[in-house]
């Protein structure tokens, strides 16, 4: 299988390969223009050894770089009123492999050679082992303070980690550059010098690629099975991005098609104050914490995204299953986090955002009190320092 894609906003098509464009010339992401959708999709031969490629019926993607990623377990968290899956314990440590395996399988099935991707970490991380796994080059552009857990990650890969100054846009838009041909690197990972081989890579982007989009959507997939084919009430789930709140969307979208569930659960979304353009978009300014002028040292690095490149398709998904977004300050996920910690959950403090947000919704009616909730557990604590 190797899938054309298609803008859904102007309609137009491009052919698939490894020069692709990573972005529609209108400037509105791209998706597969095939959707596979199974006759019978509860009829699927779950092997716990294949992961989330048991699911590959229903993937756009063929398989071809994996570790063995997905399934990760559904435990009770009776402390929290809530079942928790734990997206922590995949092979990097992270959600962010969902869909770095979809994402270098494309890669592979396309021939490319190079992979450029930007990221705070986790994500970088994931894609650099899969690019690894699969004999590809990659260079990750991170933030310069990255955590040196998360760059020691990228850089035992093999890949190259290029560490921009300044806010996380701008390693964004550095990446992109180097993507374009605008700009490179230096091979010592510094910005701004022109002696990298210019527009050589392909956009391996965890926020641009509909590939990775792919790999997330597996987790609502493996929710239903974990449940015998039924869905929670609602997800509580972090929001930078995206990647994993449209995955849960695009997922659970599917299954109300296919017939397996009957309504879509809610989806609620969780970011940090300072950083919260999606609960600025849906709320009034009551879904925030506190003072949007706070002065408390950011805690979640890994959400602190300014403008989400899908920010459109994420306020979509939270007005069709009736969902919210809200934003807290630090020392509220911090006090969560260290909750997390002792009761057995070892999470770095992005993944602490979720369950922090879930008290909240509680609080305030939007959950009822015996609401059947499913909190992702998104990154592990081996990477916090």
């Amino acid at each position: 299988m190797t899938s054309d894609l298609t803008c859904p906003d102007c309609g137009t098509a491009y052919a698939a390969g490894p020069d692709e464009p990573w972005r529609c010339d209108c400037g509105s992401p791209l998706e597969f223009a095939d959707r596979p959708l199974p006759d019978d999709p509860t009829a699927l031969e779950l092997e716990p050894g294949r992961g989330l490629w048991s699911f590959e019926p229903w993937l756009p993607v063929d398989e071809r770089v994996s570790l063995g990623e997905g399934f990760t377990p559904l435990v009770e968290a009776p402390e929290w009123d809530a079942a928790f899956k734990l997206e922590y314990v995949f092979p990097t440590g992270s959600f962010k492999d969902r869909g770095a395996t979809t994402t270098l399988s494309r890669a592979a099935e396309l021939g490319v050679e190079r992979v450029l991707e930007d990221s705070s970490g986790n994500a970088g991380a994931a894609i650099a082992t899969y690019a690894a796994r699969a004999g590809i080059d990659a260079e990750i552009y991170v933030p310069a303070d990255v955590k040196p857990a998360k760059l020691g990650a990228i850089e035992r890969t093999g890949a190259r980690p290029v560490r921009i100054e300044g806010s996380r846009q701008a390693v964004t838009d550095a990446c992109i550059e180097a993507v374009e041909g605008e700009s490179g690197a230096d091979r010592d990972g510094t910005a701004d010098v022109a002696t990298c081989q210019p527009g050589v890579g392909w956009y391996a982007s965890h926020a641009w690629n509909p590939a990775f989009y792919a790999g997330t959507m597996t987790f609502a997939l493996e929710i239903a099975a974990q449940r015998d084919w039924t869905a929670p009430d609602a997800v509580v789930l972090p929001v930078g991005h995206g990647t994993l709140f449209l995955g849960a969307y695009r997922g659970f979208s599917l299954l109300l098609e296919a017939g397996i569930i009957d309504e879509l659960p809610r989806l609620l979304g969780a970011q940090e104050a300072g950083h919260a353009p999606i609960a600025a978009a849906v709320g009034d300014g009551s879904a925030t914490d506190s003072d949007p002028d706070h002065d408390e040292k950011s805690v979640a690095d890994g959400i602190q995204i300014a403008k989400p490149a899908r920010e459109e398709e994420i306020v979509e998904a939270i007005e069709r299953t009736d969902g919210d977004v809200l934003a807290l300050e630090p020392s509220t996920i911090e006090d969560a986090l260290g909750r997390l910690h002792r009761s057995g959950f070892y999470v770095e403090p992005t993944c602490a955002v979720a369950p922090a947000a879930l008290e909240r919704y509680r609080e305030r009616g939007v959950l009822a009190a015996d609401a059947d909730v499913v909190v992702p557990l998104t990154g592990s604590g081996l990477k916090i320092e």
